[in-house]
């Protein structure tokens, strides 16, 4: 459908342009980790510093349960009926066209970029103060909806929702972590947001039934918000098949001109660390609690909500008859432009959306016998319906020099399972890292990966 192709490839766009990010859980346990603030307020480290800008904390991230190697396969024509060798999942000479696809398919890009940050010691404990670009994008397809492309010979689709969603917005941050007494350390961030585009795409209650009489019904309520300073979608216009209904216009893309600021709005991060004793630390955080309210809300959606096709009855023979073939299939795609095209209803006002709250929860065990070396458990939940997920992330890390540090760590999550890494560098006036909390695995030739799961994080600070 033009519409979901229209806004997926919008949020998609708009989520590798700039950042918001799942945070990179790889460093969550890495005491010499200078960003350990933006997965728990209270972990913010002693150490004074300043971020090279752009490249002061960055992560890149995919996530998703299904892959381009589900979606492109191996031509089965090639090379004797076809000289392509690649083909898609569509292809009815395949022997399984569905295989890799779940009942339902996720797909989410994350992205962080911290343009500035400090951190110093004032009030009692530590501080930090960021500007970050943020942003995402998911989406999200049944598989009843992929079995209805490939296969039409069954009576009934409950398709369900088919949604995609982006968001992307600039944060400024003031956080605060102190101790409280030799148990306990708490912090809080405060954020103001800017907010640069919003988009959401939804095909609801999506059904198609062949009654015993041998009628289609189609159901299905599709609309599209944007909300973004300058925008507006361009339409394009089409005359109808049956000359006395005339025109129509339908939704085919977007433009923007101009930017800015689209909404403002305002977060909290709260956490906190308890040491149970000198080997067991239990902590907790609840992030990106808060809101965005956008200044305006185009809007679109289908003129019809349903679709019936009863096939051709006392249809005439006669080219100058009343009720001829030709015109009874005129009659229905007219019927089916108005179902699938978007209507561009215009602005309709002002709206307000969530940012998306992520709850972190982690324990941590000190090996008595060797205090370098420790093991974690990191479990997240990211709260953003229809697209929460959950995680676990089991950690050892080892800080073998007072300068250097990270470990290795296994996570399994709603999409897949994966491994990670972090390299912690951090001797004095410097401190650098990289990892993953994905390996990327396999890729194209052009360095895609197969699975739609990928990370990298890296960061580059001076320190005083």
């Amino acid at each position: 459908m033009k519409f979901l192709k229209s806004i997926i490839f919008i949020t998609t766009i708009v989520g590798c342009q700039t950042s918001f990010a799942q945070d990179f859980n790889s460093s969550y346990f890495v005491e010499g980790s200078l960003y350990r603030h933006q997965a728990n307020p209270a972990l913010a480290d002693s150490m004074s510093y300043a971020s090279i800008p752009g490249i002061g904390s960055l992560h890149v991230k995919s996530l998703g349960n299904f892959g381009i190697r589900d979606v492109i396969r191996d031509n089965p024509l090639y090379p004797n009926k076809s000289d392509k060798r690649k083909t898609t999942f569509l292809n009815p000479y395949l022997n399984n066209q569905l295989e890799g696809f779940k009942e339902l398919n996720r797909f989410g890009v994350f992205a962080d970029i911290n343009l500035l940050s400090v951190g110093f010691k004032a009030m009692g404990g530590n501080n930090n103060i960021s500007i970050r670009a943020k942003a995402m994008a998911y989406g999200r397809i049944p598989k009843t909806l992929l079995e209805m492309a490939v296969n039409t010979g069954n009576e009934h689709y409950d398709i369900d929702d088919v949604n995609a969603m982006g968001r992307a917005y600039t944060e400024l941050a003031w956080g605060h972590a102190r101790k409280i007494n030799d148990k306990w350390r708490v912090g809080a961030k405060f954020k103001l947001l800017f907010g640069i585009a919003n988009a959401t795409a939804d095909v609801s209650g999506l059904k198609a039934n062949l009654t015993p009489e041998g009628t289609w019904r189609l159901n299905g309520d599709m609309q599209s918000h944007l909300s973004m300073k300058g925008a507006k979608y361009t339409s394009k216009q089409k005359d109808y098949k049956t000359a006395s209904k005339g025109s129509y216009e339908y939704v085919d893309g977007v433009d923007v001109n101009g930017s800015g600021i689209g909404g403002l709005g305002m977060s909290i991060d709260l956490g906190g660390e308890y040491a149970i004793n000198q080997d067991w630390k239990v902590s907790a955080a609840l992030l990106d609690l808060g809101f965005i309210h956008w200044s305006n809300d185009i809007y679109a959606t289908n003129r019809e909500k349903e679709f019936i096709f009863e096939g051709f009855h006392d249809t005439s023979i006669q080219e100058d008859g009343n009720n001829t073939p030709k015109e009874q299939s005129h009659k229905y795609g007219d019927q089916l432009a108005d179902f699938y095209h978007l209507n561009d209803l215009g602005n309709v006002g002002s709206r307000t959306t969530g940012v998306g709250a992520t709850l972190n929860m982690g324990v941590e065990y000190k090996l008595p016998t060797y205090r370098n070396l420790k093991f974690g458990l990191l479990s997240s939940t990211h709260f953003q319906e229809p697209f929460t997920w959950t995680e676990a992330r089991l950690c050892a890390n080892i800080a073998p020099l007072k300068w250097l540090d990270g470990g290795v760590n296994f996570a399994v999550n709603t999409f897949t399972t994966s491994a990670g890494w972090i390299l912690n560098i951090h001797p004095r006036g410097f401190s650098f890292y990289v990892g993953m909390d994905h390996l990327i695995g396999k890729t194209t030739k052009e360095w895609i990966p197969l699975s739609s799961n990928a990370s990298f994080a890296m960061g580059m600070n001076v320190t005083w």
